[in-house]
């Protein structure tokens, strides 16, 4: 909804003033579409040529992060501890028994009652991942945080890739306005012959495409790329967690002090109270019982 109304300001606030100046909209709505289509088009051949079909739809879906934020709500980090806690316990409690729920999660009676942590393919991988490892006896806490904070600095940067789509083609608008805005001279020079009115109506929609390539790119696509890189990294929180609480593990901390360990590393906005969680982990163990 925010992002809505910054466009909203964006139009009302360059236009409005436009106008309020004694701006004329005749000329720019004349040479708009003539000058969109140029600067535009070459933005989009020009991302599309900087990357493949998997990173232009990967970018085309994560625009839509500019207006819905973050995926992963409070509820779903206390969700995602609760599961951890109940993984953590049966793993001390039969570990033979764990390898039926990392080796199928998807059929499993734990991961089944948290579906939206099971959608999430990077976030089940990883927790099955280092589970399996850990029965596997590749129990050493440094030598799985390493591991562990390598798949995430590789995991984010991938999915930064849109981020950093969107703010190149940004950084080219201004640069294929002026092209836009050049082309338009070279139309006025070979008109040299008309009378100034002509001219100047001319002259005025060629500078209507160094507008356009600026306000395209400080305006929307420069802050577009920002949000999503902002949406992006509030996002991979919730894989950080994963790992403060699987690590927490192997330093055989107790079940519970695993699990506060990784609420303490939650951000402040999306970190479930001491008290809300109690209660979740009281009810997982009152049915366990």
């Amino acid at each position: 909804m925010i992002g809505i109304i910054g466009i909203v300001v964006v139009f009302v606030m360059v236009f409005g003033g436009y106008v309020a100046a004694g701006g004329n909209f005749g000329i720019i709505l004349y040479a708009l579409p003539f000058e969109m289509v140029m600067i535009g088009g070459a933005a989009l051949g020009a991302f599309l040529i900087a990357n493949d079909g998997s990173g232009a739809k990967h970018t085309a879906r994560d625009i839509a992060k500019v207006f819905r934020g973050p995926h992963w709500t409070p509820a779903d980090y206390r969700d995602l501890l609760c599961l951890l806690f109940e993984l953590i316990r049966l793993a001390r409690q039969n570990p033979v028994l764990l390898e039926e729920h990392i080796e199928s999660p998807a059929s499993s009676e734990i991961f089944e009652r948290y579906p939206r942590i099971v959608a999430d393919r990077k976030a089940t991988e990883l927790i099955c991942d280092t589970l399996r490892a850990i029965t596997m006896s590749y129990d050493d806490p440094h030598q799985v945080e390493e591991v562990l904070d390598k798949r995430l600095e590789a995991n984010l940067s991938h999915s930064m890739h849109s981020s950093h789509a969107m703010q190149t083609v940004a950084d080219a608008l201004p640069a294929l306005g002026i092209v836009a805005a050049v082309l338009g001279v070279i139309k006025t020079m070979a008109a040299i012959d008309q009378p100034p009115e002509v001219l100047g109506g001319m002259i005025g929609g060629a500078l209507v495409g160094t507008f356009l390539g600026v306000f395209l790119s400080y305006g929307f696509v420069g802050p577009f790329a920002n949000r999503m890189g902002a949406v992006i990294e509030d996002e991979s929180h919730f894989y950080k967690l994963i790992r403060e609480v699987l690590i927490a593990n192997l330093h055989n901390h107790p079940a519970n002090m695993c699990i506060e360990v990784g609420r303490q590393n939650t951000p402040d906005h999306v970190r479930p109270s001491y008290g809300d969680l109690e209660e979740s982990l009281r009810a997982l163990k009152r049915e366990a019982a």
